[in-house]
């Protein structure tokens, strides 16, 4: 190929893609949501405006995961699947290593498409349905289109909310619209602010700082409520959040401002910390601070139902219930790091809370869909649903019932009620948790006996299909036994079976991670970096090494599959044959000595 030759004014090109699904957004909300909807045989098409998946807990940003907060409660589904990933792949949780775990995990799936450095710009509409979206591609100076039959809006800000005249809301209703106690008199387009975030390293060597002389200077008065300065140590278990503005202004048009604010207070926070003389610091060095501001609030959007403070308190009781959430009621002061107020009030919740479907979909744009900080609550209820947890369980949902919408030429509106039911036990089978709902085995199960034998014994093992397939308020529904003990499911005639579904106990409590704090227990991620620290594992409970047989009826067993290494919690292993008998033999752990099973089961 001869050299390339400009002559005159050139129009940047226009790359067409044609998909069932498209996701605008790539935070773990729209993350979840991809690869779901990919999984169930959706063409999916994913456009990211980062280099990087992962949003707030990409390394551009490195925010802490949070979701439901307490004993048995943490998320399943694919959010936990990342985090058995990351804990795996990268065990001394370098954020860096992270944005390869969520890439890594996106290009596995052969449905899903992305489209990175991608920003949506424009959406084109025929009345109030989406035909496309195009994006700019500033990496290769392209414009991309892409016409899909569904969108879902995971851009955290709602950027389809303005391009397709999709209702909105942005800011603080007033106590009196529904009802909410925590709510000011008064509505105010106020917001929660942003956030930059930095990372300290322990060195074992004095490390001095200089700051620049545009960063702020602080004293130990400037940090009621925020900095522990009681312990000179204790600032090292801080990521820092606190480190907030923006709230008072337009969290969208003023981002850039706000930035040039933010690193002023992060530059004048950690020079605080290093020069002050008030904490131990004198071996720790700033490994990272970021110039990407985390936003937690913006626009929201209103769908069919508008969830409100009383739905919170009474549990979310939906009928349409695909998700949940547990993180209480964080409302963080709009002026931040400007008040020496405290930053932030968390009002208690009596526990985890449903998430409506019809808080998932527009109230008057018929294909499109929402999943993130922009679902359709108030501002109290989205002071619970914001953190990233509950964001990617609600993607995941989302992605799941665009999934069956696509497969029956439906809208996402047309799928409440109809389809309500086969959405949430498909969402179980997937191995999400939504509290109260219990999943149903496939129909080849009917009439199978689930037999465990021990010592030329037989027991049934009626618990390993009872739909519960984790402990909930301290009651356990897992199966315990022996490595090398035989589970045999018998059909009553041979029937074909597409997978052989498992459930292994991940130890969602990670009690054993006593070392990483309450913090890392929750989800591998770090803050700051010990000199000294310990890598994470994989939970001991799961299983890592087992045999599976098959037998079509004939009396004779086949080795149908072999595993040595597994991680993960949820395992299908493809059957894809006629079988009258199923025998599972657990191996080995990844160091518990019993293997702990939450369900057994084979699957159309």
């Amino acid at each position: 190929m001869g050299m390339l030759r400009g002559n005159g004014i050139e129009r940047p090109p226009v790359k067409i893609h044609e998909a069932d699904f498209c996701v605008v957004g790539g935070g773990l909300a729209g993350f979840c949501a991809a690869i779901s909807a990919a999984r169930h045989g959706s063409r999916v098409i994913l456009m990211q405006d980062r280099p990087v998946l992962g949003g707030s807990a990409s390394s551009e940003i490195r925010m802490w995961i949070r979701g439901s907060d307490g004993v048995d409660v943490r998320e399943t589904g694919i959010v936990e699947e990342l985090n058995l990933e990351n804990g795996y792949m990268n065990p001394d949780m370098n954020f860096s290593l992270l944005d390869g775990v969520f890439y890594g995990m996106a290009k596995r799936e052969k449905n899903l498409t992305l489209l990175l450095n991608c920003s949506c710009l424009e959406a084109q509409m025929s009345g109030s349905r989406i035909q496309s979206v195009t994006g700019w591609q500033l990496t290769t100076q392209t414009y991309h289109q892409v016409r899909a039959g569904i969108f879902a809006d995971c851009s955290g800000d709602s950027i389809l909310a303005p391009l397709t005249g999709a209702r909105w809301r942005m800011g603080r209703e007033a106590s009196s619209d529904f009802g909410e106690s925590i709510e000011p008199e008064k509505e105010d387009s106020r917001t929660m602010g942003l956030s930059c975030m930095f990372q300290a390293r322990q060195t074992g060597r004095n490390v001095p700082f200089r700051a620049p002389s545009w960063a702020y200077k602080y004293t130990k008065d400037d940090f009621p409520f925020r900095m522990n300065l009681k312990d000179p140590d204790a600032w090292t278990l801080d990521n820092f959040w606190w480190m907030e503005i923006g709230g008072d202004r337009d969290s969208l048009r003023d981002t850039e401002e706000i930035r040039d604010e933010l690193l002023k207070i992060a530059y004048g926070v950690w020079d605080f910390i290093k020069n002050s003389g008030e904490v131990n610091s004198g071996g720790w060095e700033l490994d990272w601070l970021g110039f990407l501001p985390g936003k937690r609030e913006s626009r929201r959007y209103e769908g069919a139902y508008m969830m409100c403070q009383e739905d919170i308190m009474s549990g979310g009781r939906f009928d349409d219930m695909v998700a949940y959430g547990g993180w209480t009621m964080d409302d963080h002061d709009p002026r931040g790091f400007a008040t020496k107020d405290r930053p932030n009030i968390h009002h208690p919740i009596p526990g985890p809370y449903g998430i409506p479907y019809r808080s998932l979909y527009s109230a008057n744009i018929e294909n499109l869909m929402f999943a993130g900080r922009n679902i359709s609550v108030s501002h109290a209820v989205f002071s619970s649903t914001r953190v990233m947890a509950t964001c990617g369980v609600v993607g995941q949902a989302v992605g799941t019932a665009a999934s069956i919408a696509v497969r029956e030429g439906l809208d996402p509106g047309q799928l409440y009620p109809a389809y309500v039911d086969e959405l949430q036990q498909t969402l179980l089978k997937d191995g999400c948790y939504l509290p109260g709902v219990r999943k149903r085995t496939d129909a080849i199960m009917e009439g199978a006996r689930l037999l465990e034998e021990q010592d030329g014994q037989e027991s049934d093992m009626g618990v390993l299909t009872d739909g519960v397939e984790r402990r909930v308020k301290g009651v356990d529904h897992a199966w315990e036994g022996r490595p090398g003990q035989e589970l045999v499911i018998t059909l009553p005639q041979s029937g074909y079976a597409d997978a052989l579904r498992l459930v292994f106990d991940c130890d969602l409590n990670r009690d054993p991670w006593e070392h990483l704090g309450y913090a890392g227990r929750r989800y591998t991620m770090r803050c700051n970096i010990f000199k000294d620290a310990e890598p994470v594992s994989v939970p001991a409970t799961i299983l890592r090494a087992w045999q599976v047989w098959v037998d079509d009826g004939s009396g004779v067993w086949e080795l149908a599959d072999e595993e040595n290494n597994n991680y993960q919690q949820l395992r299908m292993i493809p059957l894809r044959r006629k079988v009258r008998r199923v025998k599972f033999v657990p191996l080995k752990t990844w160091g518990c000595e019993t293997v702990r099973l939450y369900a057994m089961e084979l699957t159309d």
